[in-house]
């Protein structure tokens, strides 16, 4: 592991002219002891490699990361960004400039720009595969089936749990994804910006393409349902505290019954003609209603996820 404390990123800094080709994942961790585990294994074979970059971890983060590059050796290159990174939706964050070692924007270029191949893929430490859609994505790729021009852009079920252990789809919430995660071919100009709300991926001339659904999204299964890091007591007006009070008051659904709720309409189609992120979200909604015939969250788990239920904290209800 290599520590890094007071970087500044470069355009420069991706190195473009030396990249190979091949397909690089990046992720950056702040205390995702709770899936990092099972997000690594579930992705890793995909990629010619993987980067993490950790920061201010209080739990067993370090100690996991550690472990899995033992053995997974060079494919897993993992470093530790000493300095703080302040919160997303924090007044902090919106008055650090994009360039700061303490802004998510540098942070994030930082992880970048640590990729060597020319295919790059932002992953998060929640995200748990399904294998065959990854796959199908990566081969075309390498097969050369893609249109280079395009970010192809994926998305993610969230998955929450009820006080009886019962898993489902939260209401308020049920998709990830609008447009922030892709596959994309790198260059100077594919990197993040500063925005005051949160890091903003730019793509250059790129237009984004929906792929289709990649992962289940386990945020909402993790320590304080995935708000710890956003650090709410200190920052009570964040953005983030407006969505935890939503998912406090959400009701769960299955999967079928959120299929059928985003089941887009003819304004959504008439919308999508309109502009690029309509069309995201219109293609998006298509899939989703088309993607699992019907099956539950839990039959959809074990057809597209096996192994799902040894995953801690997925597989087993923990009373939190």
């Amino acid at each position: 592991m290599e520590i890094v404390t007071g970087y500044q990123f470069r355009p420069s800094d991706m190195n473009i002219a030396a990249r190979v080709p091949g397909i690089s994942a990046f992720m950056r961790c702040r205390n995702g002891a709770d899936f990092v585990e099972a997000t690594i294994r579930s992705h890793l074979e995909y990629y010619d490699e993987l980067v993490v970059v950790y920061n201010q971890c209080t739990d067993d983060t370090p100690n996991i990361l550690a472990r899995l590059v033992a053995e997974f050796g060079p494919k897993m290159r993992v470093f530790h960004y000493t300095d703080r990174v302040q919160p997303l939706g924090s007044a902090a964050h919106a008055n650090t400039p994009g360039d700061s070692p303490e802004s998510m924007v540098n942070y994030s270029n930082f992880a970048l720009a640590q990729t060597r191949f020319q295919v790059v893929v932002k992953l998060d430490d929640d995200h748990l595969a399904i294998p065959r859609e990854v796959e199908k994505m990566v081969n075309a790729f390498r097969n050369g089936q893609v249109d280079m021009r395009f970010q192809h852009c994926f998305s993610g079920f969230n998955i929450a749990r009820a006080k009886d252990g019962t898993l489902g789809i939260p209401a308020f919430d049920p998709v990830v994804g609008g447009g922030d995660h892709g596959y994309f071919v790198a260059s100077e100009d594919t990197r993040f910006y500063y925005d005051k709300r949160f890091e903003r991926f730019g793509r250059g001339e790129m237009r984004r393409r929906f792929a289709g659904f990649f992962y289940w999204h386990l945020k909402y299964l993790k320590q304080g349902q995935g708000f710890v890091n956003y650090e709410l007591n200190a920052n009570p007006t964040s953005r983030y505290a407006r969505k935890k009070q939503q998912f406090d008051h959400s009701s769960l659904l299955d999967l079928p019954q959120t299929c059928r709720d985003l089941s887009p309409g003819i304004g959504a189609q008439l919308k999508a003609a309109l502009a690029e992120k309509f069309a995201l979200k219109f293609a998006r909604d298509k899939a989703a209603l088309n993607m699992f015939e019907d099956m539950t969250l839990i039959e959809a788990l074990d057809q597209l996820s096996p192994g799902w239920t040894e995953v801690p904290r997925l597989g087993t209800f923990v009373q939190v």
